[in-house]
């Protein structure tokens, strides 16, 4: 989604642990399709370790195979303006949805999530 929208020929997830792909191979399968330049965009909502220290470390080992191709790591996304339309609309979605009055978004399709609890 992120690819279309956007027009960036070359867009590759990645993963910082725990989940494949990892950062690394990330990286190469981008300097495989020709790229000089990789953006490395960590979607996180605020700087933290793995923003000041870890990512950047990860990013900087993947490059040392690739003498000649710069990186950057770019900000988290933080309180952006937009970001709050996006929280708003998820919160009206749920909403509608526990109301009966819509179905469940993709996100929580088939698990029953959105839904109010009592104790």
């Amino acid at each position: 989604m992120f690819k279309d929208k956007t027009g960036y020929s070359i867009v590759e997830p990645a993963h910082m642990e725990l989940a494949e792909p990892s950062i690394r191979d990330a990286f190469n399968l981008c300097v495989q399709k020709g790229v000089t330049r990789v953006i490395v965009s960590p979607f996180f909502l605020f700087p933290g370790r793995h923003w000041h220290q870890d990512i950047p470390s990860l990013a900087a080992e993947a490059a040392k195979d690739h003498p000649g191709v710069s990186y950057i790591v770019t900000a988290p996304l933080g309180l952006h303006e937009l970001l709050v339309d996006v929280v708003n609309s998820r919160i009206i979605d749920c909403l509608q949805h526990a109301a009966g009055d819509a179905d469940e978004c993709a996100v929580c399709a088939g698990m029953g999530k959105c839904r109010f609890y009592t104790e």
